[in-house]
């Protein structure tokens, strides 16, 4: 006669589904993958069909509801039609976050400025030596050698990458047990960091070469992360993605990992700060932007909604400084 232990354990396993075969598990990595098509080829058939409309009828910069300039007794609007900017991006969920619930990520808010359509093939949660893998350089060599669906080449391409690429489950490995009196900067296993960073630094360095082969001509534009902060808070069930790693290493205070993510922060912006020396890249260095508190961020990683603002408002200026005829 069976034990209770085994009885059970015997409603365990019945009631437990059965274990996904390897068919049905390829099955659905298709299927996703199908999905992510479907999504990016109705992003192209939108942008294009948009940028094709306003290169024909003439673009219309953006203005504040209401402006207007006086001549003589008439009052007439200030806009006026200039040559649409041409703009791709690729990267990671500062460029695509949930638009229903959060209004977006940088992407829909320069939209907004420029009053003209980007072309984002971003995903939430890429990382850059993805971006610069196999499968999705295909994807960027197509987009930068055949240009806009509109016709004509990318004026710009905005990249948004690496912050993945050193947070979360791997960033154990370069984070060292909590010591005090010990620098932040200290507490890094710099070695192992460098080794994430030279990953980071190899993808940028090929996205350049791949710009320079198939449209010398493409501003590149980059960003920096501003100061994340580790207080656990993640997203629609995904993170935390910083502070498991500060619990395991022993630290004891927010603040003490807080001084740990700038450090990290602060070189992958030096790394950026070097590559902006070569032609035509242009680096955007936001860190400071957001006040060092939990509700400038919505979680971890994310900005709270003024704060993907603020960074908004950074690449309109540059734009505008790179582009002053074709941007207001």
């Amino acid at each position: 006669m069976a034990t209770w232990p085994q009885l059970a354990m015997r409603a365990v396993r019945k009631a437990a589904a059965p274990p996904a075969s390897p068919a049905a598990v390829g099955a659905e990595r298709e299927r996703l993958a199908d999905e992510q098509r479907q999504e990016f080829a109705r992003r192209i058939r939108e942008y294009k069909e948009i940028m094709t409309i306003m290169k024909e009828r003439g673009a219309r910069r953006p203005r504040a509801k209401g402006a207007t300039t006086r001549r003589g007794a008439k009052t007439v609007a200030t806009d006026e039609i200039f040559t649409p900017l041409q703009i791709f991006a690729e990267g990671d969920s500062w460029f695509h976050y949930p638009v229903p619930l959060f209004g977006g990520g940088i992407i829909p808010r320069l939209e907004d400025r420029l009053g003209v359509p980007i072309l984002s093939l971003a995903k939430a949660g890429d990382e850059v030596r993805y971006m610069l893998g196999v499968e999705e350089r295909k994807l960027l060599a197509h987009h930068l050698s055949q240009g806009s669906p509109a016709g004509g080449t990318w004026d710009v391409l905005l990249f948004s990458g690496g912050g993945n690429d050193v947070v979360d489950n791997p960033m154990a490995l370069w984070i060292k047990d909590f010591k005090p009196g010990v620098p932040p900067a200290e507490l890094i296993h710099q070695a192992r960091f460098d080794i994430a960073l030279a990953l980071v630094r190899a993808g940028y360095e090929d996205l350049i070469a791949l710009r320079d082969q198939l449209s010398p001509g493409t501003q590149l534009v980059f960003h920096a992360y501003d100061f994340a902060i580790p207080d656990g808070r993640g997203i629609c069930r995904l993170g935390p993605w910083l502070k498991p790693t500060f619990d395991l290493r022993a630290f004891p205070t927010l603040a003490a990992g807080q001084g740990v993510v700038k450090a990290m922060l602060q070189q992958f912006a030096a790394l950026m700060t070097s590559l902006a020396t070569l032609p035509k890249v242009t680096f955007i260095n936001g860190q400071g932007t957001l006040r060092p508190q939990p509700s400038s961020w919505h979680n971890e990683l994310h900005p709270a909604a003024a704060g993907f603002d603020q960074f908004a408002d950074l690449f309109h200026r540059e734009l505008k400084q790179i582009f002053p005829n074709r941007v207001a």
